[in-house]
């Protein structure tokens, strides 16, 4: 168990004053049963009219509208979350899904939908070959299969940081060899989907208290992962970069079928690629120990110590 403070900060400066246009944030904590949120809060400067909705996901989205022109945008997100999430999971597997392959019950199929369905092109069959390299047999394991791909990807992509917009394709990624913790996820994804299973990217924060791991806040970014759909254990986390299950060290903003639809922030301005000097994003994950006990106080709760 952990409990953690969370400050995400984006700040843009502009050559001149320039006129804001609405400003999507997908930065509050997504609550499950292994993540509680205790509080969360945005601010903005200049000020901005916020309000609140959640899209076809469930995800917790903020629109922000401003008035007038600026030289600056920054944007602060705090939250203080409690994660739950075992570092061994077992997952209760239903024993129809326990062998691939396997079929999804109807609802499953027609509720998954796109999230099964492959997003990019692949003509001359690379990627199913890179995929099928990872079944040793029909039927296997299904948990080992994917184990194996997300692991593959771990050791045949090399991570490289890159502060650039945008995702690699999968056929990018394996052609470059290397790629970021988006990139990764993006390539799993397809993986699994390409096999039948259903997807979802998700971008959010990582736990890293060690400075062991690879993407992590200490970066000063965000961090992408996977989850893949399996009937009885539901939804199962895979961060390829850091060859983990589970989500014992993630927190979620938000999930989706595409990387692009779970950026934190995203807005327009009225100006021209010149009129914005810089772009900066800081992330900060740390223990929350001192302050957890305050924080149950005033809920009602029973009084813990974290070690």
């Amino acid at each position: 168990m952990a409990c953690l403070d969370i400050v995400h900060t984006t700040t843009y400066r502009y050559r001149q004053a320039v006129s804001l246009g609405p400003h999507r944030l997908m930065l509050r904590p997504r609550e499950t049963r292994e993540l509680r949120l205790f509080s969360h809060e945005i601010s903005i400067t200049p000020t901005a009219t916020v309000t609140w909705a959640h899209d076809v996901a469930g995800n917790a989205i903020a629109t922000a509208i401003f008035d007038g022109s600026t030289d600056h945008l920054v944007i602060e997100s705090r939250a203080t979350v409690e994660l739950t999430a075992p570092d061994w999971p077992v997952f209760a597997i239903a024993a129809s899904a326990a062998q691939y392959p396997f079929v999804y019950a109807a609802d499953e199929w027609t509720d998954l939908g796109a999230l099964t369905v492959p997003q990019y092109d692949d003509v001359d069959g690379r990627l199913a070959r890179w995929i099928e390299g990872f079944v040793m047999a029909r039927s296997t394991d299904t948990l080992s299969l994917l184990k194996d791909i997300s692991n593959g990807v771990f050791t045949q992509i090399s991570y490289q940081s890159r502060d650039d917009e945008g995702t690699q394709s999968p056929i990018e990624t394996l052609d470059r060899g290397s790629g970021s913790c988006r990139d990764f996820a993006v390539l799993l994804a397809e993986a699994v989907r390409r096999l039948g299973l259903g997807a979802r990217i998700v971008s959010g924060y990582l736990s890293d208290p060690e400075i062991g791991l690879v993407g992590s806040a200490g970066s000063g970014t965000t961090h992408a992962w996977v989850e893949i759909f399996i009937p009885g254990a539901g939804w199962i986390a895979f961060d390829p970069t850091n060859r983990s299950v589970g989500s014992g060290n993630l927190v979620p903003l938000a999930v989706a079928r595409n990387i692009t639809q779970v950026t934190p922030v995203a807005g327009t301005f009225l100006g021209t690629n010149v009129d914005l000097l810089s772009m900066e994003v800081l992330v900060r994950v740390e223990s929350a120990s001192a302050q957890y006990n305050s924080i149950l106080a005033q809920r009602g709760g029973a009084d813990i110590t974290l070690g």
